[in-house]
């Protein structure tokens, strides 16, 4: 049975701020990330599993672009492959769509782990691979990958 991991980066988050997890969302990133939403739909993704970062640009990314409710993780926030691939890894079996929403760097390194011509992962960027199984996860197969602009 082959699953689908769907990797998110945030939208366009405005610059500056208090502090960078209370970042809100700039009137690009709110079009892009609808813009994303209706992507998603034409594809066909209908997420299983959300794990989305505790920020407030990735908190709104998904409810622009998606409705399923999010679990968020502080993993995805301290912004490591690794800690990517452990949320992946500790996905029950019987979820067949997993999205991560966060951030870059780790975004893009674990989407460019699938395609190495990934070579950027701009904001909004979006990947789905196709896996075997979450344990074999950085194992798998680009399907499509989109930066979508609103």
């Amino acid at each position: 049975m082959t699953r689908q991991l769907v990797l998110i980066r945030h939208a366009k988050a405005v610059q500056g701020g208090s502090s960078d997890a209370k970042r809100p969302l700039a009137d690009r990133g709110r079009s892009d990330a609808a813009a994303l939403g209706r992507w998603l739909v034409a594809r066909g993704v209908t997420p299983d599993r959300v794990v989305i970062s505790p920020s407030r640009r990735t908190r709104q990314t998904w409810e622009l672009a998606g409705t399923a409710s999010p679990i968020i993780d502080e993993r995805i926030y301290d912004n490591t492959v690794e800690d990517l691939l452990e949320i992946v890894h500790e996905t029950p079996d019987d979820v067949q769509t997993l999205v991560l929403v966060g951030h870059n760097p780790s975004m893009g390194e674990l989407a460019a782990t699938f395609d190495p011509t990934l070579r950027e992962f701009p904001t909004s960027a979006t990947a789905i691979v196709e896996v075997d199984d979450w344990a074999a996860a950085p194992s798998g197969t680009l399907l499509a990958r989109t930066v979508p602009r609103g």
